[in-house]
């Protein structure tokens, strides 16, 4: 018997399907070994040796597998295809105690990607090990070295990461700029003309041959003149371009083009799409979901010509499109793409709706990928406008589809706007001039889909990390999402942010990030060590470390006096911050640890309970926002859902409302909690 290990339930009962009954599929659930939980576990002083242990859960796992693998005439680890995957199998063959075992990777679970894996094994890749375990060993430095530093100086509960740092970074310079930002006022002056009975708009570009800046009609009275100036003026055509234009295929999806565009389309979390991406992979529906290339094999390219050409005109499949990704990407890999190009999203009708949403997306791209472009009629006008005060040069464009290609499948947003047929000195009625006042906008605060391109574009992070690093800055409480789902920095992150940044500007610096993930890179080719890069690392962030522990002063931020009394001691209460934000302390704290909530976060709306206290936001330990009583643990009434000013007509409870917009009584012994009732 041959033993095959993974690391997913899921993928061995798919992989099982396609062998027979000479193999056992078996699986790890994950990481069998890790660095200690409550320790540094990296021994700094030896080269950095990592103290792996088995965690609880996992000891059971191995005890079968190791029974398994005594049975075995071979164990094949067959764990995923990226340094995470590699280092899996790795740390399998060590706990296993196997002797050479056989290695084997694969794109897609399919039973000739299986069987051709198996006819092709290959020895665990240690250079793949080693960039991963420099990043742990990295990762794990930063956090246990300089988490305490922040306890000790701001406040304890604080952590730091080498990636996350870096992204609430981000987040906190772009709210800066916002709040620095001064919107300036602009004029924009259209006119409404008419060729026959052919009305359109034209916007006013030129004066005098000079091109008109978009902020340099400044006010009411500036274009106002203009105005003026253009009364009794003729409009006539001065020059119309006419060409076909072109909209290519986008490529097809890797790991953080997917992650935006599921945003986008769907408003789905970075880790709530890697989650449905990693079933869809394991239920052999799409191909491995981390990746960073645009590679994809010639069958692909063939299935998705058969495809394209069995289902539309000819005219839609119009050769073979190949992709190239930026220089670092691992081109042996593939982009993310189906299994097979003929299973349909409709084939695929009973499985999860959001997988199935997610593995539309994943088909429409990758189909659209090798069909024709879309093609465009596109229109260009210039019209002069002669007045006594000068020349002045409107223009209007113009756009209609013309062979819809791609897009047949795979929909954007385009506009289309169809202009007369205009020729060059045609006269045309003027219908009317508008000018219109606008002003500059802030820059956009990052979402899921535009904190990721940031972080891809400035080589911040990998495939794999990118949505665990949103995931971990928003559990931290360092970033939250305002209601149009856009991140803004809280009050701790913008303090720990301000900290690391003085202190340590290289752990925030993006391009020392940047670059120690190309670092990372060159381990798992072969070019480098991993203990050089974690020894170049640590040296001089230690020695910083240790400057700065005896030169920076513990900052004041937590222990703001105020004219409160603690009630339970009668000390002075002091305004203090915490993980999740400010709130009173007693100023006598260790000996006294009362605490209470700063009514900041407080709803207005009485307890339904008790009758006493307000209801007020929570937050659980992972940052999860909850509604409950200030006079808590007298008082133990809490709700996920968010309370509104009115109470139920059965049990006079207050209603809240939910995720849905839905509202409901709060009591959950009312007989009408089912009830929803309206919005008045």
């Amino acid at each position: 018997m041959e033993l095959i290990i993974v690391e997913s339930p899921t993928k061995a009962r798919t992989i099982a399907k396609f062998l027979g009954k000479d193999y056992k599929v078996l699986s790890s659930f994950g990481h069998v070994r890790d660095l200690p939980k409550r320790e540094l576990g990296v021994d700094v002083e030896k080269n950095f040796e990592p103290k792996y242990v088995i965690p609880v859960k996992a000891k059971k796992i191995i005890a079968e597998l190791k029974k398994d693998s005594k049975n075995a005439q071979n164990t094949i680890l067959a764990t995923d295809e990226d340094r995470e995957g590699e280092a899996i199998a790795w740390h399998l063959a060590e706990t296993l105690k196997l002797n050479k075992p056989k290695r084997i990777v694969f794109h897609e679970i399919t039973k000739m990607a299986i069987d051709q894996a198996i006819l092709n094994p290959r020895q665990i890749d240690m250079n793949l090990v080693d960039a991963q375990q420099a990043r742990r060993v990295l990762d794990r430095i930063v956090g246990y070295k300089l988490s305490p530093f922040l306890w000790k100086k701001v406040t304890r509960g604080l952590s730091a990461g080498r990636v996350q740092s870096v992204a609430v970074r981000l987040v906190v310079e772009k709210e800066r700029e916002i709040e620095k930002f001064i919107a300036q006022e602009y004029w924009q002056i259209t006119a409404d003309l008419k060729k026959e009975a052919e009305e359109f708009s034209a916007i006013l570009i030129k004066k005098d041959k000079r091109v008109i800046d978009k902020l340099e009609i400044k006010n009411k009275t500036e274009a106002d003149k203009i105005l003026n100036e253009l009364k009794g003026a003729e409009y006539i055509v001065d020059n119309v371009e006419k060409k076909e234009t072109k909209k290519n295929p986008f490529p097809p999806f890797t790991t953080s083009t997917l992650q935006q565009s599921a945003w986008q389309k769907f408003h789905f979390s970075a880790k709530f799409t890697m989650s449905l991406a990693q079933k869809l992979y394991e239920e052999g529906h799409i191909t491995y979901h981390r990746t960073d290339s645009l590679n994809l094999s010639e069958t692909a390219l063939l299935g998705a010509k058969k495809f394209i050409e069995d289902s539309f005109a000819n005219n839609y499949w119009q050769g073979f499109k190949k992709y190239k990704a930026k220089s670092n990407a691992q081109e042996a890999h593939e982009a993310i793409r189906p299994t097979y190009a003929d299973k349909t999203p409709e084939s695929l009708a009973g499985i999860d709706p959001k997988q199935l949403k997610l593995y539309s997306l994943i088909w429409q791209r990758f189909i659209a990928c090798q069909m024709a472009p879309a093609l465009f009629n596109s229109i260009s006008a210039r019209i002069k406008a002669h007045s006594p005060a000068g020349e002045y040069t409107f223009g209007a464009n113009g756009q209609t589809l013309k062979f819809d290609g791609f897009l047949k499948v795979y929909q954007i947003k385009f506009e289309e706007k169809d202009l007369p047929d205009l020729e060059k000195n045609d006269q045309l009625n003027l219908i009317k001039l508008n000018h219109s006042q606008h002003f500059t906008e802030p820059p956009a605060r990052y979402n899921e889909a535009s904190l990721i391109k940031t972080l891809e574009k400035n080589g911040i992070g990998r495939p794999s990390t990118y949505a665990p690093t949103l995931n971990t800055i928003q559990t931290r409480n360092y970033i939250e999402k305002n209601e149009q789902k856009r991140f803004f920095p809280t009050e701790i992150g913008i303090m720990v942010n301000d900290v690391l940044v003085e202190n340590f500007p290289e752990i925030v610096d993006i391009d020392f990030t940047a670059k120690l993930e190309k670092e990372l890179d060159e381990v798992a080719a072969g070019k480098d060590t991993w203990v050089k890069t974690c020894r170049d690392f640590y040296i001089p962030f230690s020695k910083n470390l240790k400057e700065k522990y005896d030169n920076v002063s513990k900052k004041k931020f937590a222990e703001m006096p105020t004219d409160r009394k603690c009630p339970k001691c009668n000390s002075p209460l002091v305004e203090k911050m915490g993980r999740f934000g400010r709130f009173y302390g007693c100023s006598k704290f260790p000996d006294c640890k009362h605490t209470e909530p700063i009514k900041d976060n407080g709803t207005g709306i009485k307890c339904p309970k008790c009758k006493i206290g307000e209801i007020i936001s929570k937050r659980t330990k992972k940052g999860k926002i909850f509604y409950g009583c200030d006079q808590f643990p007298k008082c133990d009434f809490a709700t996920w859902d968010k309370p509104i000013d009115k109470m139920c007509p059965e049990c006079k409870f207050i209603l809240v409302e939910t995720k849905r917009k839905q509202i409901k009584c709060s009591n959950k012994e009312c007989k009408s909690l089912s009830m929803k009732y309206k919005k008045s």
